[in-house]
């Protein structure tokens, strides 16, 4: 292929949001080690780990080109991008204003911070190439596409764009550069060549291989995409007849090949002969007595050649059916998906669910393949009877790459292939973790977490903690993030660790009482739980009551910590709890909660029967203060009609109340009975009646939520 003009690498566009900022079928798949001009590159023949993290370091010597000044506007536009760098229409305004500027520093440094924020833009790697090499600068313009190529190495519009600059600015006539050209070739259809639409970098290497003269090659080339299910495998098919016709099979074929090529049919005319098939052969057979068999001169007959090209394109047919029926089975999935590239507006619901079906189908071809080469499945189904080359592991990886271009921004999609990749690769699940979350999902942070607890959970303690750190400085003030640090800590066995984390928890946020009551709430069952120090614990829930007394979790798990307390020690705390909570600036329920509460209490614990009467008689006028509207409505007066006339027309039978007498009429018990007249006592049993109703009303212990749990989803959910 001649190279690529210059007029090919002129800027066409300006930085605008339709597709030349995008990335189409592209990710980061296998990480080829890519190298400049002055190096010769590798052979690039084995699939390398396809999780490897991008990182964009700034071009060697771009401080060499300063021209001055900024432009005028160009600290506003960066500004903003700065102070919000999620928005990505501030982002393209900032690179289409320095490409009309014409500023080189200026350009330099918005595209490297932007294509730190979005690698996946292969358009605007292309540009700055382009940019780099009409300044005459082609080192750097190589060393960005590297850069973008390690960043997406499933491109492929930026493979073929790499490779028509090596082939515009290298020196053709060295062997050198057509090594240099070969090896690139190599690296790309090894990183890409596997992709559903790399039909135009095979036939650029196949086309490349053909103007150096090297048939052989070509035809090595067409072979190896004939094995590969893309979406243009017919056209690759008719090219390779076509190309195995026109020329000598000698030199078309390697001599290998050739050999065994030749042997076959050499084979099928003996086995002509045995059957007597073939007249021709016994004819050429018959010779004047005494006469040696001729050597072998190596030179075919024109019909033996013909007969060798037939047998060559059976074999390569039955490659091509073979391929047309994995294509086949992809066919449909392939359809499904309209948005290949990357971009940041939203996907709809059809496409996700394209890509989550397209990728269980994958996974399922993948285990079918194992199940075969393990010989655990005795008689597979024939289709699922498929080399190691076209379904398996291998291919689930390319797959997921390529759904995490189009679906970059969403999590579900890189749990989903963390989940798949734990079994198998404990190194490419952290790197898939450390892409997602330092380059793709850095404010998400229920995916940073859920990193952490891997590193954790498989014993890399110092990373779980450098996540958690660096989490927390990025997105300060989540709550969550704080309780992970103080529970690694915590099951690491460094309990004053933290608790230190917990008490400065408590003291930076002072200043927004909410988050100062939770921090002192979790603070104060930590001393309670683990450091056996209640006096400690009920000096952190006071001291919050005193900044937040409208708090009522504060008063409810200070209650509860003196309720699990030795009654022996501090008997009276409990009271002194519901006291505080009733003359706090509480809600009328929450107080009526209190009071009944404090009631039950000195039910289960109260050393004299007055000391209960008394509170009773604190919580009855507390309801006839608070409770008088409710009160009411329990006492029907909001009861359906058609309920009251049933019982005015004795329709309705009511069971009489235990320990009422029948002829008495039924009355709803809101009130404990008075004590009988003369000091008698015996009235008092019936409060556990009453108390039994309060507690349907109000809610008891079992009824109320515990504040403390509040600690959850540790794992991602299955």
């Amino acid at each position: 292929m001649a190279a690529e003009g210059p007029e090919e690498f002129s800027d066409n566009g300006h930085f605008t949001n339709p597709p030349e900022f995008m990335a189409p079928e592209v990710s980061e798949l296998p990480q080829t080690e890519l190298g400049v001009s002055e190096d010769k590159g590798g052979s690039g023949t084995e699939m390398a780990n396809p999780s490897a993290i991008y990182s964009g370091p700034p071009l060697e010597g771009d401080e060499e080109e300063e021209e001055g000044d900024l432009p005028v506007d160009f600290d506003r536009l960066w500004k903003a991008v700065s102070d919000n760098p999620q928005d990505f229409n501030g982002w393209t305004d900032l690179l289409q204003y320095c490409e009309q500027e014409g500023h080189m520093t200026a350009s330099r440094r918005a595209l490297n911070a932007f294509l730190a924020k979005y690698p996946l833009c292969y358009g605007y790697w292309k540009k700055f190439a382009d940019m780099e090499r009409r300044a005459g600068h082609n080192k750097k313009a190589e060393e960005v596409c590297v850069r973008g190529l390690r960043a997406i190495p499933l491109s492929v519009d930026l493979w073929i764009h790499y490779i028509n600059l090596l082939l515009g600015t290298l020196n053709m006539n060295l062997s050198e550069s057509i090594e240099r050209i070969r090896s690139a070739f190599e690296e790309a259809v090894t990183a890409a060549g596997w992709d559903w639409h790399s039909d135009r970098l095979w036939d650029l290497y196949a086309e490349w291989e053909k103007e150096q003269g090297n048939f052989m090659a070509m035809t090595t080339v067409y072979d190896r995409v004939m094995r590969v299910p893309t979406q243009l495998y017919s056209t690759h098919y008719e090219k390779l007849k076509s190309h195995l016709t026109l020329q000598a099979l000698q030199d078309v074929l390697s001599p290998e090949e050739y050999i065994k090529l030749r042997a076959e049919y050499k084979q099928i005319q003996i086995q002509a002969k045995k059957e007597g098939s073939n007249p021709t052969a016994d004819e050429e057979e018959e010779r004047p007595p005494g006469e040696d068999e001729p050597a072998d001169s190596g030179k075919d007959s024109e019909e033996a050649m013909q007969k060798m090209q037939e047998l060559l394109l059976a074999s390569r047919e039955q490659m091509y059916l073979q391929n047309e029926g994995e294509v086949r089975k992809r066919w449909n999935y392939e359809e499904g998906i309209k948005r290949p590239y990357f971009h940041v507006k939203p996907l709809d619901r059809a496409q996700l669910k394209a890509w989550h079906s397209y990728l269980d189908w994958e996974m399922a071809e993948a285990q079918a393949v194992q199940e075969v080469t393990e010989g655990t499945s005795v008689e597979a189904p024939e289709h699922s009877k498929v080399s190691e080359s076209v379904a398996g592991h291998k291919r689930v990886l390319i797959l997921f790459e390529r759904c995490l271009i189009a679906c970059a921004l969403y999590e579900e999609f890189w749990n989903k292939y963390v989940r798949y990749l734990e079994p198998r690769s404990l190194e490419e699940t952290r790197s898939v973790y450390r892409r997602a979350c330092e380059v793709h999902l850095p404010y998400k942070h229920s995916f940073h977490l859920q990193w952490s607890t891997f590193e954790e959970r498989h014993g890399n303690i110092l990373e779980a903690q450098r996540i958690l750190e660096s989490l927390e400085q990025s997105m300060p003030g989540l709550a969550m993030v704080r309780l992970r640090r103080a529970g690694l800590e915590r099951r690491l066995g460094r309990l004053d660790k933290a608790e230190s984390l917990l008490r400065e928890a408590v003291e930076h946020n002072k200043d927004r009482p909410h988050l100062h009551a939770f921090f002192s709430i979790k603070l104060a069952r930590f001393l309670l739980k683990l450091g056996k120090n209640p006096s400690k614990a009920r000096a952190v829930l006071q001291e919050a009551i005193e900044l937040s007394p409208d708090n009522s979790k504060l008063y409810l798990n200070l209650l509860e910590l003196e309720v699990s307390g030795d009654l022996r020690v501090n008997g009276g705390g409990v009271q002194q709890c519901v006291s505080k909570a009733l003359a706090a600036p509480l809600s009328p329920k929450t107080k009526i909660l209190f009071s009944q509460r404090g009631l039950q209490f000195a039910e289960d614990f109260g050393t004299t029967v007055q000391s209960v009467l008394s509170i009773y008689e604190e919580h009855q006028k507390l309801l006839d203060e608070l409770g008088g509207k409710k009160r009411g409505a329990e006492n029907g007066d909001n009861d359906d009609p058609e309920k009251i006339s049933k019982m005015d027309d004795g329709s309705a039978v009511v069971a009489p109340v235990q320990g009422v007498p029948p002829t008495m009429p039924p009355v709803p018990m809101t009130a404990p009975p008075p004590p009988m007249v003369g000091g008698d006592m015996s009235g008092y049993g019936s409060y556990s009646n009453w108390y039994q109703q309060q507690q349907q009303q109000y809610g008891g212990y079992g009824g109320y939520q515990n504040p403390w749990n509040q600690y959850n989803q540790y794992y991602p959910s299955s």
